[in-house]
């Protein structure tokens, strides 16, 4: 209650909050965030944003890219940066 007396929140939308289900975009964003741990865990932690859209695609699951990589930012997930190559002549 002094919580919620300090944000200037009601103590009973708190608990009615509290108590709502968790919404259905929170429970695809869960599921999709555990998909594209399992997909970055198998490249053995190379695989960024666009890898990992290109392999939920080819699964054919649609999801645009910009919430992979909003996902991947929340839980912290990166792939490696690509290593430059040196062209060499002879």
């Amino acid at each position: 209650r002094v919580m919620c007396a300090a944000l200037g929140l009601s103590a009973s939308g708190y608990y009615a909050w509290r108590a709502r289900p968790e919404s259905l975009r929170a429970q695809t964003n869960r599921a999709l965030t555990d998909d594209i741990r399992l997909i970055h865990a198998e490249s053995s932690g190379t695989y960024g944003a666009p890898r990992i859209h290109a392999v939920l695609r080819g699964h054919g699951r649609r999801v645009g890219r910009s919430r992979i990589e909003r996902l991947m930012r929340r839980a912290g997930i990166r792939g490696l940066a690509a290593v430059p190559r040196r062209t060499r002549t002879t």
